[in-house]
């Protein structure tokens, strides 16, 4: 049966962010991710965790200035040492969270940057980080995010992802195969998740158009759940989607998947 983590800068928004792990414990879910840890101590999340019985499956290194519209630095040039700082930052946080999977995001696509050298920067960027992570027992994952959300984003497609990864070795990069992403680039979610299947670290869920939960969308999610069950995948599904309205009322779509 699928597992489900919830993701908590996106769920549970009716409460402060430290006293959304009870909520999402409380609610059935025993695993959570969010986008980043950073504004809280790593010691004061791990006791949330801890206290409400949840294991922390996800969350993303640091990307840069969000709030002037960075989205990871891992393809840009002159900014290697900062990656480097950004990635031993989040793997202490990832040890202190017993976390083992870390997004690490691509950027946007730097102005005047030849595809070419951008494409080699990034692996080697990434190169470097999977080493790091896979010595404390963590493994990184990218992520190709669709152009209508993020447009400009370096990292778009499955194939490409795939093609990075094989660069870095699957063994120590991991593919977070999201289905909304998935769902408005290409389509065909079931065979798309069966041939990427050796790939993916980590999954993501929210409905088409709206990034919902699922339920409300376009998307049969009963039978892609059940697809990816069949087809074997184990690891965490995180809802990295917004509440159509409040997050409880919306959660029937979940019950058939509690423990």
């Amino acid at each position: 049966m699928p597992r489900f983590a919830a993701n908590l800068s996106m769920m549970f928004n009716e409460v402060p962010f430290l006293d959304r792990f009870a909520l999402a414990a409380k609610a059935g879910f025993k695993g959570v991710e969010f986008l980043f840890p950073y504004e809280h101590p790593a010691a004061e999340i791990a006791a949330r965790l801890k206290d409400n019985g949840l294991q922390q499956v996800l969350f993303n290194a640091p990307p840069g200035d969000w709030a002037k519209g960075e989205r990871g630095m891992a393809c840009h040039p002159g900014r290697e040492q900062e990656f480097r700082d950004s990635i031993m930052r989040a793997l202490d946080y990832a040890g202190a969270l017993g976390c083992p999977r870390l997004h690490v995001m691509a950027g946007m696509v730097p102005p005047g940057v030849a595809q070419g050298t951008l494409t080699c920067l990034y692996a080697i960027n990434l190169a470097w980080a999977a080493e790091k992570a896979i010595a404390q027992g963590v493994k990184c994952c990218i992520e190709p995010i669709n152009q209508r959300d993020m447009p400009g984003y370096a990292l778009t497609g499955i194939a490409n992802a795939i093609q990075v990864i094989e660069a870095v070795g699957p063994d120590r990069l991991g593919l977070q195969f999201d289905l909304y992403h998935t769902q408005i680039t290409e389509g065909d979610l079931v065979p798309r998740a069966r041939a990427a299947l050796p790939y993916i670290a980590h999954m993501q869920v929210a409905d088409t158009p709206g990034r919902n939960e699922p339920g409300t969308g376009e998307v049969n999610w009963p039978f892609v759940f059940a697809q990816l069950d069949e087809m074997g995948y184990r690891g965490w599904i995180g809802c990295e989607y917004r509440p159509a309205g409040e997050t409880l009322a919306g959660l029937s779509w979940f019950a058939p998947y509690k423990d």
